[in-house]
């Protein structure tokens, strides 16, 4: 079991999970402070749930950019940085709040790219 969890949720490069982890706990500050601020009172299941998708957001986003890599390819595209930063924006609250539901396809492709790269190393000593 732990070998699984460490091909899995340990598959991610380090710098990479807290760079996602950042900008997840922000979000997720947001919307916290954005709940507080009205009228209502966060629920336990509401905190679960940002809690939840605060976790799963970096293997959601590696999803979210491993596909757009194998769309765009190598290509570069010279746009207005503030529409970019719109789209990033908004492709960060998509990947944040779906986050319960890309994340394990990001978690299978790890474990099988990880347990595949292992077999090569084994096979190659």
């Amino acid at each position: 079991m732990r070998h699984f969890i460490g091909m899995t949720f340990g598959g991610l490069s380090l710098r990479y999970y807290l760079r996602q982890m950042f900008f997840s706990a922000g979000l997720s500050a947001l919307i916290v402070f954005v709940i507080i601020q009205g009228d209502a009172q966060l629920r336990l299941d509401q905190g679960l749930l940002f809690l939840t998708n605060a976790l799963l957001y970096p293997y959601s986003r590696f999803v979210y950019e491993e596909v757009m890599g194998f769309l765009m390819g190598d290509n570069v595209f010279f746009v207005n940085a503030l529409f970019m930063l719109i789209v990033k924006f908004f492709t960060i609250i998509l990947c944040w709040g779906f986050a319960i539901f890309i994340a394990p396809l990001g978690l299978a492709y790890l474990f099988f790219y990880h347990r595949r790269a292992q077999r090569r190393d084994s096979i190659e000593s």
